[in-house]
């Protein structure tokens, strides 16, 4: 949505899809981009968004081609979504276009274990459409844009020119609803076994566990768990749909950004185990929030994190155990040093994101047409 906003006024839609590809019109890309920008978009019952958007594709059906060479332009696509659809490169060529993607991650292909059946062949198929077209690449994160790198190098391919531009951060509104009767953290994402929640599980256990013995006083922190249900975590469905954590684990599903914010300013931090991420956007957003984060200790979260989060293995439940207790203290000095890192932080910016990507265009714009090969 960020670039829709920031390109829309100089740009054509395109559609991608299995049947085919087309640019549509001016005329009919414009009343595209009005009904998706529109302000209350996101507060729209779905069912009405798609009626309005089959009604346009009524009114303008017999239009929605736009038969015109692409002659150089540049396609900026800021997604994965279509790239693996035959022919996708040889429409590039027949239409004389300048690919520009957004690379998000790796993932499916560097941690197949974590995603869908089949999804890592598809992400090639999607990379090898970046590295075979691409007039110029875009990363979210150095650690992705090293990621492309391997994957082109493996491949046998040359990556395109790049720039790495991270996203710009949401701003959640704070407002603590209610003080919390005990210490809270806050897990956001989609539940899925890349996102490590069975380690967090494994530390509620134990502080039951510990409670239990006397190893430990009341009041014991809560985990607030916040994101829909995913996949590759049926262990972790079955302990939530199953287990007794004594009420100390709740599942919020998906919240809005009001909600959330509510939430999150009465957290002791946001707890992010990830075992694998492209960037890690709920990292970014506590941050710029002023919560603090214990994150699991990855190149990215190295990377976007600026040295202020507590990082630790993602599959050291005994370190995970000993942070979380001890930010749960009122007078905890390492959640107190993080607070003091905090102030050093700076927030990634969409302002700042699009001057890296328009320079990179400029660039592009100045370079000769790159022959594609076929594939």
């Amino acid at each position: 949505m960020a670039w829709l906003a920031h390109y829309a006024a100089r740009a054509q839609a395109v559609v991608v899809h299995r049947r085919g590809q087309a640019i549509l019109p001016q005329s009919t890309s414009k009343a595209l981009f009005k009904l998706l920008l529109r302000p209350d978009r996101s507060r729209r019952d779905v069912g009405l968004f798609r009626r309005d958007l089959i009604a346009l594709g009524v009114r303008r059906g017999p239009h929605l081609r736009d038969r015109l060479s692409g002659r150089g332009r540049l396609w900026l696509n800021p997604g994965h979504t279509g790239l693996d659809v035959p022919g996708i490169a040889q429409w590039c060529q027949r239409r004389e276009l300048r690919p520009v993607y957004l690379v998000h991650d790796l993932i499916p292909i560097t941690h197949p274990q974590f995603c869908r059946e089949g999804e890592d062949e598809r992400h090639r198929r999607r990379m090898c459409t970046v590295l075979k077209t691409a007039a110029g690449v875009v990363a979210n994160s150095a650690d992705t844009l090293d990621s492309l790198a391997a994957f082109a190098a493996a491949d046998g391919a040359c990556l395109p020119p790049t720039v790495i531009a991270w996203p710009g951060t949401p701003r959640l509104p704070l407002s603590p609803s209610a003080t919390m009767s005990a210490p809270t953290f806050v897990a956001l994402g989609t539940i899925e076994g890349r996102k490590n929640h069975q380690l967090l599980l494994s530390v509620w256990r134990a502080l039951i566990a510990a409670a239990a013995c006397g190893r430990v006083q009341e009041p014991l922190p809560r985990l607030v768990i916040v994101g829909r249900r995913g996949w590759q975590a049926q262990e972790v469905f079955t302990a939530l749909d199953s287990a007794d954590f004594g009420g100390l684990v709740s599942e919020a599903g998906a919240l809005p950004d009001s909600d959330l914010g509510a939430i999150l300013a009465s957290a002791r931090a946001l707890l992010f185990p990830s075992l694998a991420e492209g960037y890690g956007m709920p990292l970014a957003e506590a941050l710029a929030a002023g919560i603090p984060v214990i994150a699991s200790d990855l190149p990215v979260f190295r990377e976007i994190g600026q040295g202020v989060p507590e990082l630790l293995p993602p599959n050291d439940t005994e370190a995970w155990l000993t942070a979380i207790f001890d930010y749960a203290r009122p007078d905890s000095l390492r959640r107190e040093e993080q607070a003091v890192r905090l102030k050093d932080y700076k927030v990634p910016e969409w302002h700042g994101h699009f001057a890296r990507v328009d320079a990179l265009l400029e660039k592009i714009a100045l370079l000769p047409m790159r022959k594609m090969y076929e594939g």
